[in-house]
């Protein structure tokens, strides 16, 4: 293979693989070596060159993760091409759009979406695409022309490859990665060779990935998460074992038959493995896993103390960042924290989520310009750097309409940064809520609800109010089976009981300020909904709530109240509180019909001491 091309290409991933072990990768039962894995890429690449991919040129695929998946994003980016992975998870419609976004000129697909290429093909409705082509064995529908599989192209191409060479475009754009919207369409984000290539490099060198390792493919690579480091280990010379897409079960299957050394997760993918090995008493003998690396989201307290006790060999780090900076901004080790409090830094009212120091290559700067309170460090969080997005893909052309100026990003979230050089995240600028005044970040309060040990998800969103002009608001998954362990808790209680009064005490406890304690607080009893990378949809979850608010007109958000459900689920439960409440600790949650009024009103008492332990049961 030449080595003409930049260091700052893609193409660069394979001489990691060439250097690596015999076998870098396995796929269900397909092994290959890493010339193999570089042959393939060739012959795919001259394949595609014959079909008229021309540099600049856009490749779609829908697919699961496999050996094929990696040949092929190498392939088409090897010669100048760029590749655009839809998800897996999108509805028809939904895939229907990005492809409209990027007019592709090629649309690669797994066997079981078949019946897309035929709507495509059938309606006409994308003219730009000359060629189907599916990933794995040819599927019943193969036989038309324009449906032929990518073994049968590459073996079209005769075995000859010398003529190959990579494009050297360090700069062009290599992916474009699509977002997942919560609010309306994804946006394509383009990301060059050279973004890919720098984020790689940043992850071998914090997570300290190498050729000894053997890495578990957990993330989808339609994800950047999953493609960066894909790519990062490919660079490292490391070991793949890739499973189609993530479920506990062949996940732990896989780690214990390959030794898996190294994986990457979201909480919801830790939850779901540590959930699995207590159903399955799954002990951590034998746990060769050193590295885990989480994004996506923080960990509680909990899924901490469960990931180290299951992989005790592992050091567990996690990433913040977005798509639109290529992956991960910012790094830091959750079980080994050396963090103080933020009072204990800065003598502000300052506080939020650490997310840790950015990585060697990546500037970041807090812009408090239009901040009203000149004494407060959070401002909105930028990033410079050779990381960045090109820019967002539209009408097969680069929009960078988002930059600020002099190459910043707006990240869109906004944050501060301590004495030490760690940044706190405080929350999303368009999800910020303005009650009396005040702001409050939902992820803020999130993150101390989740605290709690009977609180398996939270979800916090604003909601017009009269008075304050935003009322701050909780929906609340409960665990089941939970009690407290905490021998300073003001409560403790098992079983599904959790009362509104509980939780403010809880947000109390943790220093939360009395503006963005939530007072009124929903059980939520079915699935909060989400896109396809599981972010919360909050308009969707506010329009419900208001909904059930307007059936619920007559709600004192002077007391807390636990609502049950919604209106569609027909109950609701209510904090029943008595008269007197000297030396009497609170009633619990009592589910009642939703033909009842809410919570009746009590006189307010006196704010109840938290020096003192009080206990549920």
């Amino acid at each position: 293979m030449s080595q003409q091309h930049s260091r700052g290409h893609i193409a660069h991933c394979l001489g990691g693989a060439l250097a690596g072990r015999d076998t870098v990768a396995v796929s269900g039962r397909r092994r290959i070596t890493g010339v193999g894995l570089a042959d393939g890429v060739r012959r795919l690449a001259a394949a595609l060159c014959k079909l008229g991919v021309r540099r600049g040129h856009v490749v779609a695929v829908v697919a699961f993760n496999s050996i094929e998946y990696i040949e092929l994003f190498l392939a088409v980016t090897y010669i100048g091409g760029i590749i655009a992975p839809l998800n897996y998870r999108w509805s028809f419609e939904e895939a229907s759009q990005a492809l409209e976004l990027v007019q592709p000129t090629v649309f690669i697909l797994d066997g079981s979406y078949s019946s897309w290429a035929l709507r495509l093909k059938e309606s006409n409705s994308l003219k730009s695409i000359n060629l189907y082509l599916f990933l794995g064995n040819p599927c019943s529908i193969s036989q038309d022309a324009n449906f032929v599989s990518v073994e049968q192209i590459k073996r079209s191409s005769g075995g000859t490859t010398r003529s190959v060479e990579p494009v050297s475009a360090p700069n062009d754009v290599a992916l474009i990665c699509f977002t997942s919207g919560t609010t309306g369409r994804p946006k394509g984000v383009a990301i060059s060779h050279t973004s890919l290539t720098i984020q790689s490099l940043a992850k071998i060198a914090i997570v300290g990935y190498g050729e000894d390792d053997v890495y578990l493919h957990t993330a989808p690579l339609c994800h950047i998460g999953g493609i960066s480091s894909c790519l990062a280990i490919l660079m490292a010379g490391g070991y793949h074992v890739l499973i189609p897409k993530f479920d506990a079960k062949s996940a732990f299957d896989t780690i214990l038959e390959h030794r898996v050394t190294s994986f990457i997760t979201v909480p919801a993918i830790m939850a779901d493995l540590l959930s699995y090995a207590r159903k399955q008493k799954i002990s951590n003998h034998g746990m060769t896993v050193t590295k885990i690396l989480n994004g996506g989201g923080g960990w509680s307290s909990e899924l901490i103390t469960g990931a180290s006790r299951l992989f005790p060999h592992a050091t567990i780090f996690s990433a913040y960042g977005m798509t639109e900076a290529c992956s991960s901004l910012t790094f830091m080790v959750l079980n080994r924290p050396k963090f103080q409090e933020p009072k204990d830094q800065l003598g502000s009212s300052a506080e939020g989520v650490c997310v840790g120091k950015p990585a060697p290559h990546i500037v970041i700067r807090i812009d408090r310009d239009g901040s009203n309170n000149s004494s407060s460090p959070v401002g909105n969080i930028l990033t410079r750097g050779l990381h960045t997005m090109s820019g967002y893909w539209v009408n097969n052309s680069i929009d960078t309409s988002d930059s600020v100026g002099n190459g910043w990003l707006d990240t869109g979230d906004t944050g501060w940064v301590d004495k030490t050089g760690n940044l706190w995240l405080m929350g999303r600028q368009k999800g910020r809520i303005k009650t009396g005044g005040e702001n409050v970040y939902p992820e803020e309060v999130e993150s101390v609800l989740c605290q709690h040990p009977g609180v398996a998800k939270a979800v916090v969103i604003g909601v017009p109010d009269s008075r304050l002009g935003e009322k701050v608001i909780a929906c609340v998954s409960i665990r089941d089976g939970w009690k407290w362990v905490d021998a300073g808790a003001v409560h403790k209680g098992e079983g599904r009981e959790v009362s509104a009064q509980m939780l403010q005490d809880h947000c109390r406890i943790k220093k939360l300020s009395r503006f963005k304690v939530p007072r009124i607080y929903y059980q939520w009893s079915k699935p909060f909904p989400v896109t396809t990378t599981g972010k919360i949809r909050r308009e969707h979850l506010k329009a419900e709530i208001l909904a059930s608010m307007k059936l619920h007109s007559n709600l004192d958000a002077t007391n807390p109240i636990l609502l049950g459900g919604t209106p569609a689920q027909g109950t609701v439960l209510m904090l029943s509180r008595p008269k007197h409440r000297k030396n009497t600790p609170f009633k619990s949650i009592k589910q009642q019909s939703a033909s009842i009024a809410p919570a009746t009103q009590t006189p307010r008492s006196r704010e109840r001491p938290y020096g003192k332990s009080m206990y549920y049961s």
